[in-house]
C-alpha cells in the first residue's frame, strides 16, 4: 500500500515536526538561535569595519581595557 500527501498535507505534516522538535529541546532551539543572532551581529560590525580607518593593536587593546 502506498501513501501519498499532497503539498498542503506535507506542510502541515512538517510544521508539527517543527513545532514537536521545538516543544522537546527548546534548550538547543534556544542555543541555535542565539548563535544565530550573534553571527548575524558578528558580519554586520566586519561590514562596517572593512568601511572604517585602520586603528593600532594598542588602541583597540586599550579601549577594550577601559570597558567594565
Amino acid at each position: 500500500m502506498t501513501t501519498t500527501l499532497d503539498r498542503e498535507q506535507m506542510k502541515n505534516v512538517l510544521k508539527e515536526a517543527i513545532i514537536e522538535l521545538v516543544q522537546e529541546r527548546e534548550g538547543v532551539f534556544r542555543d541555535l538561535v542565539a548563535d544565530i543572532v550573534e553571527d548575524i551581529a558578528l558580519a554586520r560590525a566586519i561590514r562596517e569595519g572593512l568601511g572604517s580607518g585602520r586603528v593600532s593593536r594598542d588602541e583597540v587593546l586599550r579601549v577594550l581595557e577601559a570597558k567594565p
